[in-house]
């Protein structure tokens, strides 16, 4: 992968590249795997990309299917990792594990299931409920009852545990 492929089409993305890899990761060794393999993933079907849908879907998309494949590699004791490399500029954003507030939020992320993970965190994101609805196949209301659910169960999660 050149470095010009990771500054243009990855690094502006990172930001929902690391929110999944530490949604779907425990540990910082492991959030570090899961972020290189999917910048991996993206660089080796980057020719794929059809343009059906933006970039950042896309990005969004590969991310996922990268983090819950893994997932259930590591569930059967079978992680294979293509790629050994965590590029600098993105060591220094990875080391959010250290926040303590924001890792009690992931941590309660982590406790929903895969695809309440997924929605949250395109809604962290700020996309539109129309833009999660799209990615889901779901319509906009399923989306937002399913964002102010999510919320409650977060919400009873974290009660009383973040400043």
């Amino acid at each position: 992968m050149s470095s010009d492929f990771y500054t243009t089409f990855i690094q502006p993305h990172s930001g929902i590249i690391i929110k999944i890899c530490r949604a779907y990761t425990n540990t910082q060794e492991d959030f570090e795997d899961y972020f290189q393999e999917v910048c991996l993933q993206i660089w080796k079907s980057k020719n794929n990309f059809n343009q059906e849908a933006d970039w950042s879907t896309w990005v969004y998309r590969i991310a996922l299917n990268v983090n819950l494949t893994l997932l259930k590699k590591k569930k059967n004791n079978s992680q294979n990792f293509a790629s050994d490399y965590l590029p600098v500029e993105m060591q220094e954003d990875s080391k959010a594990f250290v926040d303590e507030d924001l890792e009690l939020l992931y941590d309660a992320i982590r406790k929903l299931s895969e695809i309440d993970r997924a929605v949250i965190l395109l809604y962290l994101e700020e996309k539109s409920y129309k833009e999660i609805a799209e990615t889901f196949n779901a319509t906009t209301n399923n989306i937002g009852v399913r964002i102010k659910r999510i919320k409650q169960r977060l919400k009873k999660l974290l009660d009383g545990k973040v400043n």
